[in-house]
Parts: C-alpha cells; sequence; structure tokens
C-alpha cells in the first residue's frame, strides 16, 4: 500500500540561502518542481491546495523561533482528519499530569483504564489485546496505536478521557484557541453526543479513582469560512443526496496552527507562537518515539511489516528516499485522510547534518464530487503530490548545508 514508484524529480532546487536566512522561501517556484506538483498546483482552488514550510530562526532577542512561509493559508476549509489526534494525545498527557495534582495518586501512562457503556450500543470496555504488556487499556498504548497505525478508536478512547471541553481548554492554552476538535472518528454521534464522556476507572497500583459521566458545555460558535459545503453529491443511508456535503458542524483548525501545535511538541525550546503545552520530558519522549517509529518497528503493539510499510502513515517519506537513504531520515508527523482530503504535518531531520524542517501541506482530492463513495484519488494524486514536495523541500534542505 502506498509504495508505488513515483515520478522523479524533474528539477534539483538551488540554494539554502532562502531558507535559512530572513529571505522568503519562494515557494511558488518549488510548487512547480515535478509533473505530480505541478499537476495540482496549477488548479490550487480546485485541490483546495494548501502548504506552509516552517524554519527556526535566531530573534532580536537571541531565541529561536518558528518562521512559517505558506502558499494559500486559510483561503478555503479543509477536514483535518485525522491529524488532530496529536491534540488528543497532548490533551489526554495533560489530563493525566492535572489528576495527579488533584487525588495525589501516582497516576501514570500505564495506569490501567476501565470504560463504562455510555450509549446503547456500547459495552464495558476494561481490555487491550493488543497490549502485551498486561492486556489493559492505558494511555501509553492509546497513543501509540493513534501514532503508528492512525487507530480511531484510540483517538476516541483519548477524546473521552479528556472531554470536548478538555481539548478545547488544552488548545487554548496553547494558544490554538480557534481550533475546534468536536466531534469523535468514524463513530457517527451527534452534536449533544459528541459533548458526553462516559465514567471511566483508572486502576493501578496505589491508584483507584474514578471520572464520572460528563457533558461538556458547548463551543462557541465558530465564524463563517469560505469552501464549508464540499463536493457536488454525497451518500448517506437513505441513499445518493444530490447536493454538497456540509463540514459546518464537523472539526476544523488552521493549517498553520497544525505545525504550529507539532513544533510545540518536537521543539520546545523554539518559540513556535503562543504559549508551550504542559508537558513533562517523559511525556515529550513517548510522543517523539511514537510519532516517528515505523509501525514494524514497534515492540508493543506489534504490526505487520507487510500490511503496515514504513510510507504507511508517513506520506513524505517516498519522496524522501530518492534524495538520501532512508536510515537517513527522522519524520515526527501526523496524517489525516478522509472525504478525498489528504493532509501531512511532518517534522523532518536528516540525522548526520542534523538538518530540519517543519511541512505542512493539504489537498483535496475527489475528482468524481461524490463523498463517502470511498472513490477518491489518494494513490494517483494526493499521494504523489506529497512525496514530490517532501522530495523538493528536502534537496532544498540539503543543498544549503553541503
Amino acid at each position: 500500500m502506498r509504495l508505488g514508484r513515483l515520478a522523479p524529480a524533474l528539477l534539483v532546487l538551488g540554494s539554502l540561502a532562502a531558507c535559512t536566512s530572513s529571505q522568503p522561501l519562494q515557494l511558488a517556484p518549488l510548487l512547480r518542481a515535478t509533473a505530480a506538483l505541478e499537476r495540482v498546483s496549477a488548479r490550487p482552488k480546485h485541490y483546495r491546495l494548501q502548504v506552509v514550510v516552517g524554519r527556526v530562526e535566531t530573534g532580536a532577542d537571541g531565541r529561536p523561533r518558528l518562521v512559517q512561509q505558506g502558499f494559500r493559508l486559510g483561503a478555503e476549509y479543509f477536514y483535518p482528519a485525522s491529524a488532530v489526534k496529536l491534540f488528543a494525545a497532548v490533551a489526554a498527557l495533560e489530563k493525566l499530569a492535572e489528576l495527579r495534582r488533584e487525588t495525589g495518586l501516582p497516576i501514570s501512562v500505564d495506569t490501567a483504564l476501565t470504560y463504562h457503556p455510555l450509549f446503547a450500543d456500547e459495552v464495558l470496555e476494561d481490555a487491550d489485546a493488543e497490549n502485551l504488556e498486561g492486556g489493559r487499556i492505558t494511555v501509553r498504548q492509546e497513543i501509540r496505536k493513534l501514532f503508528l497505525v492512525s487507530d480511531n478508536r484510540a483517538f476516541n478512547r483519548l477524546y473521552e478521557l479528556v472531554g470536548q471541553d478538555g481539548l478545547a481548554a488544552s488548545l487554548a492554552r496553547a494558544g490554538l484557541g480557534e481550533a475546534r476538535i468536536v466531534h469523535r472518528l468514524s463513530e457517527p454521534r451527534t452534536v449533544e453526543e459528541n459533548r458526553r464522556s462516559p465514567a471511566i476507572d483508572l486502576l493501578g497500583e496505589g491508584v483507584r479513582t474514578s471520572l464520572p459521566e460528563r457533558l461538556a458545555p458547548e463551543q462557541p460558535r465558530l465564524p463563517p469560512q469560505a469552501g464549508l459545503e464540499v463536493g457536488e453529491a454525497y451518500l448517506a443511508d437513505e441513499g445518493r443526496v444530490d447536493r454538497p456535503l456540509s463540514f459546518a458542524a464537523k472539526n476544523r483548525v488552521a493549517l498553520a496552527d497544525l505545525q504550529r501545535g507539532l513544533c510545540k511538541v518536537v521543539r520546545p525550546e523554539v518559540d513556535c507562537g503562543g504559549p508551550p503545552f504542559a508537558l513533562s520530558t517523559e511525556d515529550r519522549a513517548l510522543l517523539l518515539e511514537a510519532m516517528s517509529q515505523y509501525p514494524g518497528d514497534s515492540p508493543n503493539p506489534r504490526y505487520d511489516r507487510g500490511e503496515y510499510p514504513n510510507a504507511y502513515v508517513k506520506y513524505l517519506l517516498p519522496g524522501l528516499v530518492r534524495v538520501l537513504p532512508e536510515a537517513r531520515w527522522r519524520v515526527y508527523n501526523k496524517v489525516g485522510e478522509a472525504y478525498g482530503f489528504l493532509t501531512e504535518n511532518a517534522y523532518v531531520v536528516e540525522q548526520e547534518s542534523g538538518a530540519s524542517f517543519f511541512l505542512a501541506a493539504t489537498l483535496y482530492t475527489n475528482e468524481d464530487g461524490v463523498l463517502n463513495d470511498d472513490h477518491y484519488d489518494y494513490e494517483t494524486v494526493g499521494l504523489p503530490f506529497l512525496a514530490d514536495l517532501g522530495e523538493a523541500v528536502a534537496r532544498r534542505v540539503l543543498a544549503g548545508v553541503r
């Protein structure tokens, strides 16, 4: 899956001077560097294309800061899909720290969680067969599954642990308050049901406490945004509906904010815009390992490399390995893929030179205009674009360190 040979770069980009000095990176020429890139960038509105490249510069105060340069940022809505899972993982770690302060108990990422049924179609959940160390549900395992294979149930469990309002509070504290994460993934629920969280028991050595059922207050209304109506038709339980699908009630986050959030995790010493997340050194180590490890390298849970190849949730990797061998790269990222929207949010490090860059991009790949039909153009348009974009930026970066 997703490992087919992509078209080689048609243009080797020049000096990195624009990336490491105060001069802006020229994104427009870069987006025409290959046939796959030009196919999309020549029709940016059609593909709802947005790109932001981030680099770290030293500010006037001597502190490193994230400098972002974008293409069509905020031009219209895009559905972030699983890219929002990064924020659920952060909020869950902050929630555990909050519970430790409130209870005085030694609650950790390995404390067992029991989820009580909330809706009529649910049952009590207190076991995780994929957890080879005890077989229980834990925050550590949910975070690992969330990043390693983008597990939707793992996201939903963390969403329920922190609550919709807990997620909103975490984002607001970090200066990302315009983002909205207001629903579970791959689990159809009403607006009110998504405000509800189940009772959860936390059990472990020296730990026995519970969270009650909770109902989050309504989130403030967001201002209108261009592009909330998507497609020409969609499939629903009653059949085909010949009108666009509204995303007005779905998750929403700006591409630049996705990158800023990632920056706060992977480069906490950098001014990424707004306050940092409240993460300990141990919290960050868990996140960094989970978001950079390949599924086939995971000791717990274990994944078959044939089913989950290294590029399974690392959309830039096929392009990066055209530049240097895979072992030279370390990619910390979270992707999103749903409804024809394809999003990558990555921090890429070339390990020998230390050269690095942030790259986030999103595009909409649905030529037939019908949503929910599972006929999207990820393989033919979206993934080749992201691979070539990763290659083009990597060549530009490495040219400046050689």
